[in-house]
């Protein structure tokens, strides 16, 4: 489910503001709004994305959010010979305003 970012910035409150790293450089915004995560979009619906992370913090810096974060998903687990990991290969790496917008 998609919400379009001018409803996002309505918010009073995002409970958290996601960046997705899908490749070596493209990233995609999604929001955790009352506990259901829904991907950004612009107007026209199609999902926000951007080859440069500062670029997507600036279409998002009127989203006022509790807590904002980089999320990166790995298919790969890294430890040659560990155990087989149960869950999701999920790195999640805090972010705070760095205000060069």
């Amino acid at each position: 489910m998609a919400i379009k970012l001018s409803t996002l910035n309505k918010y009073f409150v995002v409970d958290k503001l996601i960046f997705h790293s899908i490749d070596l450089s493209l990233y995609q915004l999604s929001a955790i709004i009352e506990g259901e995560e829904h991907y950004v979009s612009d107007e026209s619906g199609a999902l926000l994305r951007a080859f440069n992370l500062v670029e997507l913090q600036k279409l998002a810096a009127k989203v006022n959010a509790r807590e904002t974060v980089l999320r990166h998903n790995s298919a790969y687990d890294e430890m040659i010979g560990g155990p087989e990991k149960i869950g999701q290969n999920t790195l999640e790496v805090p972010l705070s305003d760095n205000k060069l917008y």
